[in-house]
C-alpha cells in the first residue's frame, strides 16, 4: 500500500465531503466519549436525536454520576442496548470517585476503566487528545480488506491482518491540513466506510483510493444468519384523572437478562388476542429478530387480570402520567408504540447551532 498518497487522498477527500455531524470538531473528551458509546451499533440518525439532549441533561462527567439510573435510562431511552448507559454511568461514577471527573488522557490510561474497550479507549485517545493510535471498527475493517483486496471472514489472522494495516496508516506527525492527524485520520476511514465503501453497493466512482484498491466493488462475505420472526402483543390500558391522562406500564424485573429496569407496554398472551383487531400494528427490530407487534384496547377484566401475570407469577404494574413518559426509562417498542398511538409526544431533533467538521 502507497501509505502516503492513501493518507494524501484519503484527507482531501475527508476536508470536502465529511457529514457534518455535532460531535465533530468539540474540545471536550467527555463529549466524544458520549458520542463514541452512543455511536456503537446505532445509525447516526439516531443518535443525533439523543446526543444534544443527553448533554443538555447531563452537561460534565460529575453531572452524569450524580443522576439517578432511571434518569440516565430515561435519557437513554429510544437508542437501545441499555447497558451501554448503565456502564456510561457506572463509569462516571468511577471517574468522578477516583480521578476527581477528568478522564485520563491516552489509551492506555482509558483501558483501564471500566466499560472502555480497546476500541473506545482509541476513539477517545486519538479524538480528542491526539493521541497516534489507530481505531478499527467495522467499516474500517471492510475499507482494509477490500483496499488489499482480502476476503471478509471473521478470524483472528484476518483482525491481525486489519489492525497491522491500520496501525501502518495511521499518521505519527501532523499532516498537511489537519487540525488533528490521528483523530481526522481515523474519522476520515470511518467515514469512508460509512457514505462510500459501503458493505452492498459500494460507491466506487466517488471513492478517494479508488486507483489504489485490489477489489474495486463488492468482495465476496460469509452469509448472514438468518433474521427471526417473533410475535408479541401489547395491552394500551389509559384512564383520566381530571386533565391527567395516566397509561399502564410494566416495569421489567431487575434480576430480567434484556432490558432489566426499564419500562413497557404489559404483555398480552397469544391467545387472548387471537381473531381481535389491534390498535397498531409495528415491527421493531431487535439484533437478528424482527418483532411483529399488536397493541391492544382492554376488552374486559380479563384482559387486565393477565397483563399482570408474566410467565405464571404476578407482577406489579403502575399508572404513570403520560406528559412524565420523555424522560422514563421506556423500551424502543413501548416508546415507538405510545409515540404512534399519540400517547405520547414526538421530542424534536436538536440540531447544532453551528455545524462542525
Amino acid at each position: 500500500m502507497e501509505v502516503p498518497v492513501f493518507r494524501r487522498k484519503l484527507m482531501q477527500w475527508y476536508r470536502g465531503n465529511a457529514r457534518k455531524l455535532p460531535w465533530r470538531g468539540v474540545k471536550d473528551p467527555y463529549r466524544t466519549w458520549v458520542s463514541e458509546i452512543m455511536l456503537q451499533q446505532t445509525r447516526v440518525a439516531a443518535v443525533i436525536e439523543h446526543y444534544h439532549r443527553f448533554l443538555q441533561q447531563f452537561p460534565t462527567i460529575v453531572a452524569l454520576s450524580l443522576a439517578p439510573e432511571a434518569e440516565v435510562l430515561g435519557a437513554w431511552s429510544g437508542l437501545g442496548y441499555y447497558r451501554r448507559a448503565r456502564m456510561l454511568h457506572k463509569t462516571a461514577q468511577f471517574i468522578t470517585r477516583e480521578r476527581g471527573g477528568t478522564l485520563p488522557s491516552d489509551s492506555i490510561g482509558l483501558r483501564t476503566l471500566p466499560g472502555i474497550g480497546d476500541y473506545t479507549a482509541a476513539a477517545i485517545a486519538s479524538i480528542a487528545f491526539g493521541e497516534s493510535i489507530a481505531v478499527v471498527d467495522g467499516n474500517v475493517e471492510r475499507v482494509l480488506l477490500r483496499v488489499l483486496g482480502k476476503a471478509e471472514v471473521a478470524t483472528p489472522a484476518a483482525r491481525a491482518l486489519v489492525q497491522a494495516q491500520a496501525d501502518g496508516l495511521v499518521p505519527r506527525r501532523r499532516v498537511e491540513g489537519a487540525s488533528n492527524s490521528a483523530g481526522d485520520h481515523n474519522q476520515a476511514m470511518m467515514e469512508l466506510g460509512a457514505t462510500v465503501c459501503l458493505p452492498k453497493g459500494p460507491r466506487c466512482g466517488e471513492c478517494p483510493v479508488y486507483a489504489l484498491c485490489a477489489t474495486r466493488g463488492e468482495h465476496v462475505t460469509p452469509a448472514k444468519a438468518a433474521q427471526r420472526s417473533l410475535p408479541a402483543a401489547y395491552l394500551l390500558n389509559l384512564r383520566k384523572h381530571g386533565t391527567v391522562t395516566e397509561v399502564l406500564l410494566y416495569r421489567r424485573r431487575a434480576d430480567e437478562r434484556l432490558m432489566p429496569g426499564m419500562l413497557e407496554l404489559p404483555p398480552l398472551p397469544e391467545e387472548v388476542v387471537e381473531g381481535r383487531e389491534p390498535l397498531l400494528r409495528l415491527r421493531h427490530s431487535i439484533t437478528n429478530t424482527n418483532y411483529y407487534v399488536q397493541v391492544f384496547a382492554p376488552r374486559s377484566l380479563r384482559d387486565k387480570a393477565l397483563a399482570r401475570t408474566l410467565a405464571g407469577k404476578e407482577v406489579e404494574l403502575e399508572w404513570v402520567r403520560t406528559n412524565r413518559l420523555g424522560g422514563l426509562p421506556l423500551t424502543g417498542v413501548a416508546r415507538k408504540a405510545l409515540q404512534r398511538l399519540d400517547v405520547m409526544a414526538v421530542q424534536p431533533v436538536l440540531w447544532p447551532e453551528k455545524e462542525m467538521v
